[in-house]
């Protein structure tokens, strides 16, 4: 890179973080000692404006930077990704959005906890979250030290590891002093900036091609060096049955993992009324629909611009893809405009990466905070304020641990370490939350051995996967203790968190795991359907 494109991508950095700090500023003047401002933002936003933020939640460093560097690199199979992490939507508007608004008040625990045994149960749903949040976290932090390697023309960890330390010190900031209001609006300005860059680096592409999408997947497939495999499935997920297997166990992951995710949850109590929360859903939807579309476009552009090897030569999991598309397409190296043009989609996803990770802190805080000190703690010692004060302490915490696992996964690709993320909320977080809202019989033993069934296998066979060790792009690849096959965990995981769920259930001592459970589930089921009673 050259010293203009630093300096202007830099420059941008600045006015990006200084408006995000005006903003947190803004929020932390507001009184926010309270739980429900700190972690809801008082319940005051529109449909619209949660719409936006949930799209600024969900379209990480994944989706901008991770997916199109997958389909640049790998084609047709790249675009599953885009599939399965929009079709997740559809369980979430169908089966969670409103239920949850009307049930929980914070976080996850509180659904589960409305019909059942609390302490046990928030316990396991407050570490279950934790862990999900971390994973997602590791994926941001991957994603900004790839990007600042790029700007600054480093390719050595030096760079990249100052960068993990910036965002995740902002990320803290944000979260202790903002809250909730704070992340909301950061996250709203990201969406609109994500939006209106995509748009515009999607018509620049277009144009390169005269509109004509058979020319642009034929040089694509060309220049990507794999001929007509590039635009056919099985170029990754085709080879052996285990790669096969590991294409089922993404897509399921994939699908399920969303409804379970901590910070997507969150964002359904920042709206005053359940049917609040389903119309922000369908503004979301059609937000992150539109750009996932355009993504599939960026990462063919960037296999037809580019070429494959340019890509894979820059980043070998392809993170850098549209940076790199964006300087060719504003005119190549040293020229102005692809100066500006290459400063701006930097900035913007810079801009991604922290929106996002303030989302997930804020969220994980919640969990230490209201669930697991909440559980732990005296409730003779606890008061709301203190809860506030422990969740931004929790915020530096969790800061420094995904700082840590950000640096030890620094080469892996965004996407597919977001993948990993989903499958543990799809195996820990969504059987227990279907269980809770929909089956009468379901008790605390059947929760306590849902997220455990599903989470603990889920991390093990992460460390006991390629991801981990045994091969050149693995996280320790100077060693092999890998036992399973797959990459990602979603297959086996998934079912046995539904299947400890059942057998929680069935094997607990008394059909009323507490007195009055028929009486707790009747009266959940009537709050979760009408809202009667909702926080």
């Amino acid at each position: 890179m050259t010293g203009n494109h630093q300096s202007l991508a830099l420059l941008l950095f600045g006015v990006f973080v200084a408006v995000t700090l005006g903003i947190t500023t803004w929020a932390g003047r507001r009184r926010h000692g309270s739980p429900e401002e700190f972690y809801a933002g008082g319940r005051l936003f529109s449909p619209m404006e949660n719409g936006f933020a949930i799209a600024g939640d969900y379209l990480s460093a994944a989706s901008f930077l991770g997916i199109s560097g997958l389909i640049a690199l790998f084609g047709y199979d790249g675009v599953l990704y885009c599939v399965g992490f929009f079709v997740a939507w559809l369980v979430v508007l169908l089966l969670v959005a409103e239920l949850v608004r009307n049930c929980g008040r914070f976080t996850l625990a509180d659904v589960l906890a409305a019909r059942m045994r609390e302490r046990r149960v928030r316990i396991a749903a407050g570490v279950s979250s934790v862990t999900v949040c971390v994973l997602y976290l590791v994926a941001q932090m991957v994603g900004a030290g790839s990007l600042i390697a790029l700007l600054i023309g480093e390719t050595g960890g030096r760079a990249r590891a100052w960068a993990v330390i910036g965002v995740g010190t902002l990320m803290v900031v944000f979260v202790a002093l903002g809250g909730m209001r704070a992340t909301t609006w950061i996250q709203i300005v990201k969406a609109v900036l994500l939006m209106g860059g995509a748009i515009v680096l999607t018509a620049l592409v277009l144009v390169r091609f005269r509109g004509d999408l058979d020319a642009l997947l034929g040089t694509a497939a060309r220049n990507s060096g794999h001929g007509a495999d590039f635009l056919a499935p099985g170029l990754t997920y085709g080879g052996d049955w285990t790669a096969r297997l590991d294409f089922v166990s993404l897509g399921l992951a994939l699908v399920l993992g969303t409804a379970g995710l901590p910070h997507i949850l969150s964002r359904f109590y920042t709206v005053p009324t359940a049917r609040a929360a389903r119309r922000s859903v369908i503004w979301a939807i059609g937000l992150i629909g539109g750009f996932y579309l355009m993504t599939i476009v960026l990462g063919f552009g960037a296999a037809a611009v580019l070429g494959s090897d340019a890509v894979r030569t820059s980043g070998a999991a392809g993170n850098t893809a549209v940076p790199l598309l964006a300087l060719d397409l504003g005119g190549g190296a040293g020229s102005t405009g692809g100066t500006v043009l290459f400063a701006v989609v930097a900035a913007i996803a810079f801009a991604t990466i922290l929106a996002v990770v303030a989302g997930i802190t804020l969220a994980s805080s919640a969990s230490v905070a209201h669930d697991l000190y909440g559980s732990l703690s005296r409730r003779a010692h606890r008061t709301p304020r203190g809860e506030v004060v422990v969740a931004r302490i929790a915020a530096v915490g969790i800061g420094a641990a995904a700082i840590g696992l950000g640096l030890l996964a620094e080469d892996l690709n965004v996407a597919f370490l977001v993948g990993l993320a989903f499958a543990a909320a799809a195996s820990a977080n969504l059987p227990v939350l279907l269980y809770s809202l929909f089956w009468r019989r379901f008790t605390s033993r059947g929760a306590v051995w849902s997220v455990y069934g599903g989470l603990l296998p889920a991390v093990v066979l992460v460390v006991l996967s390629p991801v981990v060790s045994g091969g050149p792009d693995a996280i320790f690849p100077g060693v092999d203790f890998h036992l399973f096959p797959l990459r990602n965990p979603g297959l086996v995981s998934v079912p046995l968190g539904f299947l400890a769920g059942w057998l929680g259930t069935v094997t607990s001592p008394a059909p009323a795991d507490v007195p009055g459970h028929a009486a707790k589930h009747a009266e959940t089921e009537v709050r979760a359907l009408t809202g009667a009673g909702a926080a």
